[in-house]
C-alpha cells in the first residue's frame, strides 16, 4: 500500500506514526500506530518500527510506503539550547522567547560576559545549540563579541546563531571562520532589535533548520535520517508550527501538551489591548513555555509531591499497600487501574503550567500613588483552548480536568476566561499536522479541523 505521507513523532515515553493520504484534494488521516519509544535500548529505530507494524495491522496491509517521510522528536531531552545575551529582561529575555519558541529545552541561560566558570559548564554540557544575542542594533556591542570569541574558541562543533547587535555581523564571522567553526554560525535577526521590541520568528525558523541539518541527538537517530526522507524538527516547534496555523483560521488560543516528562503551553494571542497598555515588558504573539518538572510518567513523582501522596490517596480510597503496588507497577501508557491517578496528575500538571505560563496583575507604588502594571503574557482574550499530547487527548475526563482548573482561578492572573471554548484533538495528530504543514498548509488545517471536531 502507497500513501501520500507518514509522519513519526518520537517522543521522550511514546513513538507514534501517524498516517495520511489524498493530500492534494481531499486529506484523510488514515490511522496511528503506537509503541514505547525505546531510547534506553539504545535504538529509537526499534520503537519507531513497532508503531509503524501496529499501523499497518490497523490498516490491515502487509506493506506499507509512503511517497513522503517526516518526523519530529523529543525523545533524549529533546532540543538542548544554552542561550548568552547582554541583560536578562531584555536581550537574555528575547533570546530565550526563541528558542522556546522553536521547541527547545533551554539548558543553560547566561546574561552579560561569560566567565570561566560559566564556560566550563558550557563546555561540559549535551547541547544541540547554542545562541548568543546583546545589544540593540547599533547598541552595545562589548558583550556579544568577547561571548562569540569563547564559544567560537570551545570548537564544540554544534551550530551556533548568533542573533544580536546587527553591527557586529562581520566581526561575530571573523571570529569563528579564525577558529574553524564558520560551517556552525548562523547569523540571523536581531531578536531585541530596539527597546520593547521582539522580533524571533526568523530565528525559530533557523534553530528548526539547524536542528534538522546538525543534530542527531538520541541513540538510533542517525538511522531515523535514512528513513526519513522529509523534514525532522522537534516536537514542540511542530505544535506551535500548528497553533500558529490554526489562529489564523480561528482567532486567539492556546495549545496544552501533557506529555510524560514534560507539559508544554503554547499561546497565540496578543492579549487585550486595556493590558498590553500596561505591560512592563513586550511578550511575543507566539509564546512557549516548557515545565520539565511536570509530566505525567518520567517526573510523575514531582508532581505528587505537590500534591501530596496522602491527600491522593485519601481522594482515591486507596490504602498504602495498594499504593504502593500501584505506583511501582505504574506504566507509560496507563492501565484502567491507573487511570485515576494520571488524571489527578494531569489536572495539577495543567494548574501549574497555566499558571507558569501567563501573566499577572501587580500593583506598585509611585509618586502619584497605588498603580497596576501587567507583567508576562495575557491570556485573557482567548477564544479557545486546544488540548493535545497523550493526557489531554486520551483521558476519559479530559474536558472535565480543563473545565475545573479554569474555574479556580486567581484575578490577578491573566488566565483564560471560564467560558472559553475546549477542543480536544482527538486524533491526536497536532504535532505530526504542525510538520506536515511546513509542505502541505491547507491540507494540515483541514486535517486538524476535522480532528478538533470544527466543521
Amino acid at each position: 500500500m502507497i500513501i501520500d505521507a507518514l509522519v513519526a513523532e518520537i517522543g521522550s515515553t511514546t513513538t507514534v506514526v501517524n498516517a495520511f493520504d489524498h493530500l492534494d484534494d481531499n486529506p484523510r488521516f488514515l490511522g496511528s500506530g503506537f509503541s514505547p519509544t525505546t531510547v534506553l535500548e539504545g535504538d529509537v529505530t526499534i520503537g519507531l518500527n513497532n508503531a509503524l507494524d501496529q499501523l499497518k495491522q490497523k490498516l490491515g496491509v502487509s506493506d506499507l510506503s509512503a511517497k513522503e517521510f517526516f518526523a519530529s522528536s523529543s525523545a533524549a531531552g529533546g532540543l538542548k539550547m544554552s542561550v548568552h545575551g547582554l541583560v536578562y529582561d531584555m536581550t537574555v529575555k528575547a533570546a530565550k522567547e526563541a528558542a522556546l519558541g522553536a521547541g527547545a529545552n533551554l539548558k543553560y541561560i547566561t546574561s552579560g560576559i561569560i566567565d570561566e566558570y560559566q564556560i566550563q559548564e558550557i563546555k561540559k554540557m549535551p547541547l544541540n545549540i547554542i545562541m548568543i544575542s546583546g545589544g540593540v542594533d547599533y547598541g552595545e556591542r562589548k558583550t556579544a563579541i568577547e561571548n562569540a570569541e569563547k564559544i567560537a574558541a570551545l570548537k564544540k562543533n554544534i551550530p551556533v546563531i548568533y542573533a544580536g547587535n546587527i553591527q557586529n555581523q562581520t566581526v561575530i564571522k571573523e571570529i569563528f571562520q579564525k577558529n574553524n567553526q564558520q560551517e556552525y554560525l548562523y547569523i540571523t535577526n536581531n531578536v531585541y532589535p530596539k527597546i520593547d521590541v521582539l522580533d524571533v520568528d526568523e530565528t525559530r525558523e533557523i534553530i528548526q533548520n539547524a536542528f534538522e541539518k546538525h543534530i542527531i541527538h538520541a541513540p538510533g537517530m542517525e538511522k531515523v535520517k535514512e528513513i526519513v526522507h522529509e523534514s525532522i524538527i522537534p516536537t514542540p516547534g511542530a505544535v506551535m508550527q500548528a497553533s500558529i496555523l490554526l489562529q489564523k483560521a480561528l482567532g486567539d488560543l492556546v495549545t496544552i501538551d501533557i506529555g510524560g516528562a514534560t507539559t508544554d503551553v503554547h499561546s497565540v494571542t496578543k492579549g487585550q489591548e486595556e493590558i498590553e497598555k500596561i505591560l512592563i515588558s513586550p511578550e511575543p504573539f507566539a509564546k512557549r513555555t516548557v515545565e520539565g518538572d511536570l509530566g505525567v510518567y518520567i517526573n510523575k513523582d514531582n508532581i505528587i509531591q505537590m500534591i501530596g501522596q496522602d491527600k491522593i490517596r485519601e481522594k482515591l480510597g486507596m490504602n498504602l499497600e495498594t499504593w504502593n503496588d500501584m505506583i511501582h507497577q505504574y506504566q507509560p501508557i496507563p492501565n484502567q487501574r491507573q487511570l485515576p491517578v494520571t488524571e489527578l496528575l494531569a489536572k495539577e500538571a495543567l494548574r501549574q503550567a497555566l499558571q507558569r505560563h501567563c501573566g499577572k496583575l501587580i500593583s506598585m507604588f509611585t509618586g502619584s500613588g497605588k498603580t497596576t502594571y501587567a507583567e508576562g503574557k495575557d491570556l485573557t482574550n482567548v477564544k479557545y483552548i486546544i488540548a493535545t499530547g497523550g493526557a489531554l487527548t486520551r483521558l476519559n475526563h479530559r474536558k472535565e480536568i480543563i473545565q475545573e482548573v479554569l474555574s479556580n482561578r486567581d484575578n490577578r492572573l491573566l488566565l483564560p476566561q471560564q467560558n472559553t471554548q475546549i477542543l480536544i484533538d482527538n486524533d491526536y495528530i497536532m504535532a505530526s499536522l504542525g510538520v506536515l504543514s511546513k509542505k502541505h498548509p491547507e491540507a494540515a488545517l483541514r486535517l486538524l479541523k476535522k480532528s478538533l471536531g470544527i466543521r
